[in-house]
């Protein structure tokens, strides 16, 4: 494979960098928008739809680009490289608006489609619960389904801005007698409807990026059903294709901006430390290695429509590999006492939560482990 950009891809490139560079506000630098500064990212984000770069992956007929997973893998790994924040839409343009594509009806996608790419309508995801995490097909949350509406009754934990999201694509139980990958309905529900709950997690940065959602007697009226009653497993297996589509892309390019500066600090501080200095060698090792498997992804995607097994190789390695760089460095400026970190205390704390979101890292060793090296299945 040639890793090389092809003359239209530098030329994306060099445009995607430039426009960054005018127009990113100062202050929103970073992976995961504070609280503060949600009206700034909001504001980010519609400059990004406005210019064309929401969406890149969305077909034309509904406000996208049409570009390939390529192109928006070089846009991924340039706002990384920026630290610039995605779209504050991510779950929507990621998830929610693939599977409405895909599984809507034509009236769901005028209602919803441009408003998640201007960022007008924010998404979350309701699949995981207190019991139902990684074995999702096992979760609980109950839709009574009724003539003209869904009543919606259980919690949902983990889901990524909650807090903020006006709609949920939420997996219920319509069926609570079937096999367990049966009987489950896709609904997108009204974070505003009666009955919603939102209670923010407490995380040790002191931010709220995860929450739990309480549903009591919601009713979801049956224009909002995704697909049909009880084939909603089908529908939930679109979402976390797109989920894992392009992610790799966004990890490593923040993990590579990260290891830089690791490698900046170490070269300032770690002077002629051997161990440390083998350390550093590692992840920045870690993460070349890590980038080329991210192009092995994309090559799959390319060749077969469905993103590989890769992906979660990709996650999973990510996960640890910026848990243990943000350790390394607290460890390099511990030797002179810094009080004044550079924002390494932050990313090691925030760090612990990469292996729980999207997909804990035991689960994704039984992926790698079952669809990459053929082992028999856990269960």
């Amino acid at each position: 494979m040639d890793l090389r950009d092809t003359a239209e891809q530098a030329e994306f490139r060099h445009e995607a960098r430039r426009w960054i560079a005018a127009n990113l506000p100062p202050g929103l630098r970073g992976m995961y928008p504070r609280i503060e500064q949600l009206d700034l990212a909001r504001a980010w984000s519609r400059a990004l739809s406005a210019a064309g770069y929401a969406g890149l992956t969305w077909p034309r007929e509904y406000g996208g680009a049409g570009a390939s997973f390529s192109v928006e893998a070089i846009w991924l790994e340039e706002l990384a490289r920026a630290e610039a924040p995605q779209h504050l839409g991510v779950i929507g343009l990621g998830m929610a608006g693939p599977t409405i594509m895909a599984h809507g009806t034509e009236a769901q996608r005028q209602r919803h489609l441009s408003r998640i790419l201007d960022a007008s309508e924010i998404w979350c995801q309701g699949f995981s619960e207190p019991g139902a995490g990684s074995d999702l097909a096992s979760l609980r949350t109950r839709a009574e389904v009724g003539p003209d509406s869904f009543l919606v009754n259980g919690q949902k934990v983990w889901s990524s801005y909650a807090h903020i999201a006006d709609w949920c694509i939420l997996l219920t139980r319509t069926d609570p007698d079937a096999p367990s990958h049966r009987g489950l309905t896709f609904l997108l529900v009204d974070m505003h409807a009666k009955g919603v709950e939102v209670r923010p997690i407490r995380q040790l940065t002191g931010d709220s990026d995860f929450n739990e959602i309480f549903f009591t007697d919601v009713v979801v009226p049956r224009a909002n059903l995704v697909g049909e009653v009880g084939l909603g497993w089908q529908v939930a297996m679109t979402t976390l294709l797109h989920e894992r589509a392009t992610l790799g892309f966004a990890l490593t390019g923040t993990l590579d901006t990260t290891v830089r500066k690791l490698v900046e600090l170490a070269g300032e501080r770690a002077g002629e430390d051997p161990r440390l200095q083998d350390l550093v060698a590692r992840e920045w090792i870690v993460t070349r290695a890590l980038q080329l498997t991210a192009q092995r992804s994309l090559g799959q995607h390319a060749r077969t429509g469905i993103p590989g097994p890769e992906g979660s190789i990709v996650k999973l390695t990510f996960s640890e590999t910026n848990q243990r760089v943000a350790k390394l460095a607290r460890e390099i400026l511990d030797q002179d006492g810094l009080v004044d970190d550079g924002g390494w205390l932050y990313q090691q704390l925030r760090s612990r939560g990469n292996t729980i979101e999207a997909g804990t890292s035991e689960i994704l060793r039984n992926i790698v482990a079952e669809r990459v090296l053929g082992l028999p299945r856990s269960r």
